[in-house]
């Protein structure tokens, strides 16, 4: 599914005089939803929990790579980081990472050791890059996607895409021992936006975007060759190793 179906946000999308008009849009804002919360001096929860509903992207301002180690500090919209705390989650291109230190509500930076930016396409970040963040899900919250974890799996690389006059076509190709996870009409986190596949084949699956996804995630700067981040449905991983487990046991 889309970070916002086409219904919710039909208000938003530019009317039929163009597809590219109406994934540019007007200026970015956040879709975090504010609320009060006690201050702490660090957050407390040991896990983190994402919808895939992308809220808006930030900004790089700097990325300080030391070879194993970088330092990632983003510009968010304005309020984005009311009452975020010391050591709470947020999802940047679909990774989970934890903030270490803040600036303001708008300002916060990220430490990534050399396993995110081996496994992420964190690593290609250099000032002025985007990426698309979401705070963590709290109770009461709306799951308008799908349960994602911040853990990425594997990357892709985008080798098609096809504007028509009210969608994109977008092709990815993985390693293919991940296509048996990527079902048509399953759930993929692709850089943290919860989408539903279209069709796959060994290597390769495919996503529609409405102009909504486009203008408000990173997928409007996305072009054939760009790298993303991928997370496989939990549920659909269990489902396909446990029946491949039980077939091996009884050696089908």
């Amino acid at each position: 599914m889309s970070v916002l179906s086409a219904a919710a946000v039909g208000s938003r999308v530019a009317p039929a005089s163009g597809f590219r008009q109406a994934c540019r849009g007007t200026e970015l804002v956040s879709r975090v939803a504010v609320t009060p919360v006690r201050r702490q001096q660090t957050a407390s929860s040991p896990s983190a929990l994402f919808t895939g509903l992308v809220q808006g992207t930030a900004e790089v301002v700097s990325f300080d790579n030391v070879g194993d180690f970088a330092r990632l500090k983003l510009q968010f919209p304005p309020s984005t980081l009311r009452g975020i705390l010391i050591g709470a989650s947020v999802s940047c291109n679909g990774t989970c990472l934890t903030v270490v230190e803040t600036d303001g509500d708008t300002v916060a930076c990220f430490d990534l050791i050399v396993e995110t930016l081996r496994a992420t396409n964190l690593g290609e970040l250099v000032p002025g890059s985007s990426v698309n963040y979401e705070r963590s899900a709290r109770v009461g919250d709306e799951i308008g996607g799908h349960t994602v974890s911040g853990h990425v799996h594997t990357q892709a690389k985008i080798v098609e895409q096809v504007d028509s006059e009210n969608n994109r076509k977008v092709v990815f190709e993985l390693d293919p021992k991940w296509s048996k996870y990527i079902l048509p009409k399953g759930f993929v986190s692709v850089d943290g936006c919860s989408l539903t596949v279209g069709e796959t084949s060994p290597g390769r699956f495919n996503v529609w975007l409405i102009p909504e996804t486009i203008r408000q995630t990173v997928f409007r700067g996305k072009g054939e060759g760009s790298t993303v981040n991928i997370e496989i449905e939990s549920q659909t991983q269990t489902i396909v190793d446990t029946i491949e487990r039980v077939m091996k046991e009884k050696g089908l």
